[in-house]
């Protein structure tokens, strides 16, 4: 037989239930703590994505370049731009003052997507350094994701509420065609003429 009085023993099966009650009440104010802590306009995931980065912010810019520069495929000019051949096109390569009609996808660093066109002109040269060079390495048809540093892009400015100052950017570029300066200004002028109709009799 057990030694054990019922009053011992209700004392001690109480203990866990205090100590359970004691520990969600603590929940409780933690959670409401935190709850008032989160600024306006803040969603809980925010906030915590926020306080994690402050105790374990991610690599710089120059660390990232570092790393991704070591992965399968990935190759680096001189410059520091980084591309990887995701298809390779064929033929020659546009030059500096070619025009090209790409497809192109462009985010940061996190994957937030600021610019996209399913098909575009630029002229070569007008455009930032780094997808300037990147234009110039590729060929028709081919299809590149390339890594711009900062100094290549848009450096301290800011061409955007969507890239922050000093932003690597990273591109999704498919090369569907190029014209050289040449032929753009024989389709100008067969356009003008088009347009102006035939010369009047004399």
């Amino acid at each position: 037989m057990s030694d054990i009085s019922p009053q011992q023993d209700a004392g001690k099966s109480s203990f866990p239930i205090r100590a359970f009650l004691l520990g969600l009440l603590l929940g409780i104010i933690l959670v409401v703590a935190l709850a008032m802590a989160i600024p306006e306009k803040t969603s809980p995931a925010e906030f915590v994505q926020s306080g994690w980065e402050k105790m374990f912010p991610p690599p710089g810019n120059a660390e990232f370049l570092a790393e991704n520069a070591k992965q399968p495929g990935v190759k680096q000019t001189a410059s520091g731009l980084q591309y990887k051949i995701i298809n390779s096109g064929k033929g020659p390569s546009p030059t500096a003052t070619d025009t090209a009609l790409v497809k192109y996808e462009g985010m940061l660093r996190d994957g937030t997507v600021f610019d996209s066109n399913e098909q575009t002109s630029m002229p070569v040269g007008g455009v930032v350094p780094g997808f300037s060079e990147a234009l110039q390495l590729m060929q028709k048809g081919g299809e590149y994701r390339i890594w711009i540093p900062s100094d290549l892009a848009y450096g301290e400015a800011s061409p955007g509420e969507l890239v922050p100052p000093d932003s690597l950017l990273i591109f999704d570029v498919t090369l569907l065609d190029f014209i050289s300066q040449e032929q753009m200004e024989e389709l100008r002028q067969q356009m003008q003429g088009a347009a102006g109709g035939p010369p009047p009799a004399p």
